[in-house]
């Protein structure tokens, strides 16, 4: 087969996309928007969420195992939707792997480097991200005149995932967060965990309009479309009608992962399979 034949085969292929949970819906969303004939391989670990609170070790794990399910969907790029795998696996799996991997660290780091006007930066995030250091290692990188300032902030995922996007105790829990942010007068604000777009409006209006939110779900879509461009792999043509253009997988509670995803993404998931990845 030749290289340009090859290409065209290989750019039919879905894009394979993984989260702890329900979060990396948000950058499946953004997929969705800014490249709309691409098919989507979502995988959910909802039996073992979050990851914000595990070890190093464990997530690479994880990870590895939805990798080669995905790997057995025959994707054509993977997209780690999660910064918590992207901070601590990403770069072991690329060492396994010949398949393009992107994670959401990056283009989020890039976009705040970019963005800050008095060089004062915050990132939210859980505890393994923000204990990682990854933000503060990319963003220094890019501008060397900045002050990063990194909020853990554990209880936002499990009040995303229960639904809770516009309710009093995520504004009194955000409001506890975030104060700490406000009086050090960032400029900046990445929402470094996939989760957080939920509750954007939220954080919002306690940080203020003159605080720039980063969403890097939003900017992961953007880099993955570059990449795809670069390599040959965008698909050109819109799927047809009856074709099976997403499939979500789930590790554990198919029914409220629908639901809820039918509430984030208005394309209409259909359904969700509950599948069993550990011993794969």
């Amino acid at each position: 087969m030749s290289e340009t034949m090859n290409s065209a085969v290989r750019s039919e292929a879905p894009i394979g996309v993984f989260d702890s949970g329900i979060g990396g819906l948000t950058v499946v969303r953004e997929i969705m928007r800014q490249i709309p004939n691409e098919r989507i391989v979502y995988f959910g670990d909802t039996a073992r969420v979050p990851y914000g609170n595990k070890s190093k070790e464990t997530v690479i794990r994880f990870s590895r195992q939805i990798v080669r399910f995905l790997e057995a969907h025959n994707v054509k790029t993977i997209v780690v939707a999660c910064n918590t795998a992207s901070a601590y696996a990403l770069d072991e799996l690329e060492k396994e792997i010949d398949i393009p991997m992107i994670g959401v660290v990056k283009p989020g780091a890039k976009v705040a480097a970019e963005a800050t006007r008095s060089g004062k930066i915050g990132v939210i995030a859980t505890e393994a991200t923000i204990g990682s250091g990854i933000y503060n290692q990319y963003i220094e990188e890019l501008n060397h005149d900045v002050t990063i300032w990194g909020k853990a902030c554990p209880l936002f995922v499990p009040l995303v995932e229960e639904g809770l996007l516009e309710d009093p105790v995520t504004d009194e829990i955000a409001r506890r967060y975030l104060t700490e942010l406000i009086d050090l007068d960032i400029d900046t604000l990445i929402l470094g965990c996939t989760h957080y777009p939920l509750i954007r409006s939220t954080i919002r209006k306690i940080m203020g309009e003159g605080v720039t939110l980063v969403n890097p779900a939003y900017e992961t879509a953007r880099e993955l479309k570059e990449m795809l461009l670069l390599r040959g792999l965008l698909k050109q043509q819109p799927s047809g009608l009856g074709d099976n253009q997403y499939q979500f997988f789930v590790s554990d509670t198919a029914g409220k992962f629908i639901r809820f995803a039918n509430s984030i993404i208005k394309y209409g998931v259909l359904s969700a399979k509950q599948v069993n990845i550990e011993n794969d």
